[in-house]
């Protein structure tokens, strides 16, 4: 009996480490049936791992269109169905009452962290001086956390660029309804500046210096808040106004007429650059600031007089003039 046991037990035991043996064969031959020459990883995997940042990181990223570029070409229904998820937050018409949120009728263009009834908005955006202009609402949408670190807003953000610029299209037809940006010139990927030039250099601008370099244009503009026209048109709040309306009924040529569109803070470096150039046949005489760095100064100090634009680095070199 023993014997007999001791038989049918390593024959069962053979067995079994033969159909072992078997399946890892087939499991290896299968592996190869499979993946065939492909010895490399899927150039695009089946699905993303959340958290898990493709090959290549950030840097493989492309590069983002302005915001006027995806304004240009935003949809503000679009926008107002992407809109839904915020409503758990936030009321949008007018009049309604604020939520775990604000209301956010008229928000574009108004003052960061102020009114809207009296919200008890974070010490972290209330740091934040300046106005929702598009440029800064397309980076508070990308991550609100970054754009004011302890900020109440739970919202992780949009990641899609176009997803935000129909956003914040939606946003202006809300009671806002601002003029949209000039959309901006933007070499093709790996293109040469023009005519050989070198790469522009960004530059912050300086108020106070700003301030100083705009003494010699005091001959013709007043820049203090309610001050007449002159010889040319009062500028406060010029940054992010309308080019060539307003301005207590100045009467501007029709060649800045002619320009639609915002004083932003590339259009200003354009002006600043070589007004006639800009708009020929404008009566301004001045001919304009050769200097970057002093383009700059005197944008950062139009900006601080009533501006509305949330100010970046402005190139060095002001792209060529549309005519």
């Amino acid at each position: 009996m023993g014997l007999g046991m001791d038989d049918r037990f390593n024959t069962i035991a053979g067995w079994t480490l033969f159909g072992g043996i078997v399946a890892l064969g087939l499991s290896t031959l299968s592996a190869h049936y499979f993946l065939a020459d492909k010895h490399e990883r899927p150039e695009k995997m089946g699905y993303a791992i959340a958290g898990v940042e493709p090959e290549g990181g950030a840097g493989g990223a492309a590069a983002v269109e302005p915001i006027a570029n995806r304004l240009a070409k935003a949809d503000a229904a679009k926008g107002e169905a992407i809109f839904a998820k915020c409503k758990a937050c936030h009321t949008i018409d007018q009049g309604a009452a604020n939520g775990i949120g604000p209301n956010l009728w008229g928000v574009v263009g108004d003052a960061r962290a102020e009114g809207r009834g009296g919200f008890a908005f974070s010490d972290s955006l209330k740091s934040k001086a300046g106005k929702w202009d598009f440029a800064s609402l397309d980076e508070w949408l990308t991550n609100p956390k970054k754009f004011a670190d302890g900020t109440k807003m739970s919202f992780a953000g949009l990641a899609d660029p176009m997803d935000r610029a129909n956003v914040i299209l939606y946003l202006n037809s809300k009671g806002s309804n601002l003029p949209l940006p000039a959309p901006e010139a933007v070499p093709a990927a790996g293109a040469a500046p023009a005519d050989g030039a070198a790469t522009p250099v960004a530059l912050v601008g300086d108020a106070a210096k700003g301030e100083k370099v705009f003494a010699k244009c005091q001959a013709c503009h007043t820049v203090a808040q309610g001050g007449p026209n002159g010889i040319g048109p009062n500028l406060y709040g010029v940054a992010g106004d309308a080019i060539a309306e307003g301005r207590g009924g100045f009467a501007f040529s029709d060649a800045l007429k002619a320009h639609k569109g915002t004083w932003d803070q590339a259009t200003l470096d354009q002006w600043l650059t070589a007004p006639a150039k800009f708009a020929q046949g404008t009566k301004m005489t001045f001919a304009g600031l050769s200097s970057a760095q002093d383009r700059a100064d005197v944008i950062a100090y139009l900006n601080s007089q009533g501006g509305k634009l949330s100010l970046g680095a402005a190139p060095a070199a002001a792209p060529a003039a549309a005519k």
